[in-house]
């Protein structure tokens, strides 16, 4: 799956601040079949008992579809169901951390808020990172967009390295902006969770 991290271009996310519930494996269905090159399970209001019962749908689903399955935030609930990574914020522990929990070969990502973070990210061996948000958005409330000036920095930095995947607040209307400003991957969640057809849209990002 490490190779398909390293060809991918679209990160899909099953978030369930946008998904109820009972959405969840309709919604993994249309992005897998839209064809996203990564699906990642957020829940930042569920408990933990609840995410890994999602998880152990979700993952079967996507490895029908070849498609890397990726936890946030839980790396216990990624081992448990066979996941092929995990991701985890800037205040969720070190990969050494991380590492104790899910061995040496699961795909580690780690959200980063700067150029800065991103190059120690990169130093310190996670194997892909997202970048922003660029955009604020109401997943992360509070937290002001960075823009798009470091893009074209980071990408010659660290996405010359490993894949790195810009995210926040993109949008159908902003994805063009973010692409000539130097991004070669990007994270959509609300722009494709809300579509009325999340298979068509997936597709319609990925011409």
């Amino acid at each position: 799956m490490k190779s398909k991290l390293a060809e991918a271009r679209l990160y899909g996310i099953v978030d369930l601040g946008y998904v109820s519930a009972n959405a969840v494996i309709q919604a993994t269905y249309e992005l897998c079949e839209g064809g996203v090159d990564i699906l990642q399970l957020r829940a930042k209001k569920q408990s933990e008992a609840e995410i890994l019962s999602m998880a152990r749908e979700i993952a079967p689903i996507c490895r029908q579809f070849g498609i890397p399955f990726i936890v946030n935030d839980f790396p216990r609930i990624a081992c448990d169901v066979d996941a092929d990574g995990v991701h985890i914020g800037q205040d969720d522990g070190s990969l050494a951390d991380v590492r104790k929990v899910v061995g040496e070969t699961m795909i580690v990502g780690r959200s980063t808020h700067s150029l800065e973070q991103a190059r120690a990210a990169w130093q310190e061996g996670f194997d892909y990172l997202g970048f922003g948000p660029l955009y604020p958005t109401p997943t992360k409330l509070g937290r002001p967009g960075i823009g798009l000036d470091a893009i074209a920095a980071m990408e010659r930095e660290i996405g010359s390295k490993i894949p790195v995947f810009c995210i926040g607040g993109i949008t159908f209307e902003t994805l063009d902006q973010v692409i000539r400003a130097g991004a070669r991957r990007v994270v959509m969640v609300s722009a494709l969770l809300q579509s009325k057809d999340i298979r068509a849209a997936v597709k319609s990002v990925k011409i």
